[in-house]
């Protein structure tokens, strides 16, 4: 059986793709945003989970920038699948 990599945290997606290329810092994203630096911070090194409440900031945010960022919907689903990776992954 081959070992299935576990899916991306979504704070990975987001440090290493979208603020390099929008060519922005923690700290201005988290000003667009409307989330302290600490909390992104956190996100963005893994260290918490993206929340409904930070999946819809995110997908204004993006829909402001005219970026196509994905739906909130779509940043639950990473952070579910991520989760649920991780879970399975301590369970086996």
């Amino acid at each position: 059986m081959s070992q299935m990599h576990s899916p991306p945290h979504p704070g990975a997606i987001l440090r290493e793709d979208v603020l390099p290329e929008l060519n922005l810092t923690v700290t201005e994203a988290a000003r667009q945003i409307g989330v302290s630096r600490v909390a992104l911070s956190r996100v963005l090194n893994e260290r918490a989970a993206i929340s409904p409440r930070l999946a819809l900031k995110l997908e204004a945010w993006f829909d402001r920038l005219g970026y196509q960022g994905g739906r909130a919907e779509t940043w639950m689903r990473m952070q579910v699948t991520h989760d649920l990776w991780k879970a399975r992954k301590a369970a086996a």
